[in-house]
């Protein structure tokens, strides 16, 4: 039976001509021995990934001339669907001729958009995405098998798009700098996402560590907390609402009086704010350690005024109720 009928008609389109074409005749399928590297006078290289959640495994193989550590040559194994067969034909070749680090920069995505027909028409479905990204992962072990180190110290970001290689600073960045608001709006800047999916939300095809739904959650509740710590930075004391001066003398008290009196087991806690006189009164009562403490009519009490004098303004004094 044609693979058309087997996949579909619909889904065949969604493949490139290019990716059709090395799904039948990969042209870098083979094995280098170690009579190869002989022959070429470098070193060989053999690494292995496999791909648990669905069954695929590629195995690559590298001649490598150990003075200029370019790669002489480059063939691949894979046990695997027709998409991770031809991107891995196009990893290997795409190694060739390439210095170590060079091919250690090579991505998945980089790997798919040389298997496109059209510069614009991407070579594969999205769901199918995530097999080009064994490409990505066997070169990582062979740099490392190459080097002689462990393969996490060459990932020095965390990656939560799998599929389009996106990393957890890239996504928190984009949210920060262009206020993003939804998935959707990720997707657009970033491309995470946009592919197999799984990223976006648990469930999804791979379990990941991080989710795009939880980064923007996270992301946008720090934001909002720092607009907010910036409004009570900015804005004169005097000038705020009653709930306002409330939550500046609170936050005070949490980030900054708190931790210092729980060093010595004290504590304190807000009771009231009321102004007399064009002074605002901050009524407070002691806990644990402090209270009874003789230092908490003097020291203590002048350190907790001067703090929250610097922090929001002169025209504060501290009562202790």
């Amino acid at each position: 039976m044609a693979k058309k009928d087997l996949l579909g008609g619909a889904l065949w389109e969604a493949y490139s001509k290019k990716v059709a074409a090395r799904m039948d005749n990969p042209t870098n399928r083979g094995e280098l021995t170690a009579a190869d590297a002989k022959k070429l006078h470098g070193k060989l290289v053999v690494a292995d990934h496999g791909a648990e959640s669905c069954g695929d495994a590629v195995r690559l193989y590298w001649v490598v001339d150990p003075k200029t550590h370019v790669i002489k040559a480059a063939r691949f194994k894979s046990f695997g669907c027709g998409t991770a067969i031809a991107s891995s034909d196009m990893m290997a070749e795409l190694c060739m001729g390439k210095t170590v680090d060079a091919a250690s920069r090579i991505t998945n995505i980089d790997v798919e958009r040389a298997l496109r027909d059209s510069p614009d028409v991407p070579a594969v479905p999205p769901q199918k995405m995530h097999c080009s990204v064994m490409a990505y992962d066997v070169i990582k072990k062979a740099v490392a098998l190459y080097k002689g180190v462990d393969i996490r110290s060459l990932e020095t970001e965390t990656i939560v798009c799998e599929c389009g290689r996106v990393s957890l600073g890239t996504i928190v960045d984009a949210i920060r700098l262009n206020d993003l608001k939804t998935v959707a709006d990720i997707t657009h800047y970033t491309k995470a996402g946009g592919f197999c999916k799984s990223c976006i939300e648990p469930g999804g095809h791979e379990k990941r560590q991080h989710y795009l739904v939880d980064i923007l959650r996270d992301t946008r509740a720090a934001m909002e907390k720092e607009k907010l710590h910036q409004q009570m930075e900015t804005q004169d004391f005097g000038s705020m609402t009653l709930v306002r001066k409330l939550k500046a003398v609170e936050q005070v008290f949490r980030e900054d009086l708190r931790p210092m009196l729980a060093a010595d087991g004290g504590d304190v806690e807000l009771v009231d704010l009321k102004e007399e006189g064009g002074v605002w009164q901050v009524f407070i009562e002691y806990k644990g350690a402090c209270a009874g403490c003789p230092s908490a009519g003097t020291n203590t009490l002048s350190a907790i005024e001067s703090h929250l004098k610097q922090k929001l303004g002169d025209n504060i004094k501290v009562v202790p109720s």
